[in-house]
């Protein structure tokens, strides 16, 4: 807060009583035919110069305001334009993300192999001509729940008007037998392809529950573990109950591999194991309790 800087009107205070002091004799001592007007003056002209010594006062305090609140009108002065622009930019971007300029011209998929990406790219032939930010993820989940091979997805736009579908495809982990002949399954169950024979990279799943059993699930996670080359050389893999896994090799050894947990852990293990003792050497692997495993 800034406090009022007197200015020096004392002179003129001084002035105005030494006048009136000075009229007043002038009345006493002068007879009134010779100046009755003149005090009257007098005391105008006191009252004008009083007036603007405060006018020039008020002036002078307005003006030493202003230079000390120079700096803060600046700051506040600065702050309105940026937020101004801000929300300038802001509004800007928002009409243009939802103007015709954005809308949705292509679908770009990737990751398809077994999915044919022009029917990915169908299905959202209701949605082109959408402005991106319009188009929900629930939107965009309807569209690919058709297609029962996508494990996982993801989308990214690209202005001004290009989706991308990247997709993640089920991965096949065995084979089983089915009323309508050799299906390939991930470890979910979930059927991949139709085959007309078992390929020498997946082996054939047994249990009996079919695929909604616990114990195909904890064979399909424990199969999905495996590395590729360690999966190729199992011939047949079962579970009589979710804690019972066992996998036959092409050689004829069989791995005990228990539950589907520790799976980095028993395969560590098992690859040491047979990398020590041979599969045509051994008759069989117990790795169900990775820390104490077993060869027989």
């Amino acid at each position: 807060m800034t406090e009022p800087i007197p200015l020096p009107v004392d002179g003129v205070a001084s002035l105005l009583e030494a006048r009136t002091v000075d009229l007043e004799a002038r009345t006493v001592d002068e007879p009134p035919s010779d100046g009755a007007a003149r005090p009257a003056r007098d005391d105008r002209a006191a009252r004008r110069g009083l007036a603007a010594a405060e006018r020039a006062r008020r002036r002078y305090e307005r003006q030493e305001v202003r230079r000390f609140t120079k700096r803060s009108r600046l700051r506040r002065a600065t702050w309105i334009t940026v937020l101004a622009s801000v929300v300038g930019l802001a509004a800007a971007a928002v009409a243009i993300a939802y103007s015709p300029l954005m809308a949705l011209r292509e679908v770009r998929v990737e990751g398809a192999s077994r999915i044919a990406a022009a029917e990915v790219r169908a299905a959202f032939a209701d949605r082109v001509g959408t402005p991106l930010p319009l188009i929900a993820p629930d939107e965009v989940q309807r569209a690919l729940s058709q297609f029962p091979l996508i494990e996982t997805y993801s989308t990214e736009t690209v202005p001004p008007g290009t989706l991308v579908v990247r997709i993640v495809e089920r991965t096949p982990v065995g084979v089983i037998d089915t009323s309508g002949g050799l299906v390939s399954v991930d470890a979910a169950g979930v059927v991949v392809e139709r085959l007309d024979a078992q390929p020498d990279e997946l082996p054939m799943i047994e249990v009996e529950g079919g695929v909604d059993d616990p114990a195909f699930l904890a064979a399909g996670r424990a199969l999905r573990s495996l590395p590729a080359d360690l999966r190729g050389a199992i011939s047949t893999a079962s579970a009589a109950s979710s804690d019972d896994v066992r996998f036959e090799l092409e050689s004829g050894a069989t791995v005990i591999w228990g539950s589907p947990d520790e799976a980095a852990l028993k395969t560590s293990v098992l690859q040491d194991l047979m990398a020590a003792v041979p599969p045509d050497q051994v008759g069989r692997y117990d790795v169900s309790a990775p820390l104490n495993p077993v060869t027989g």
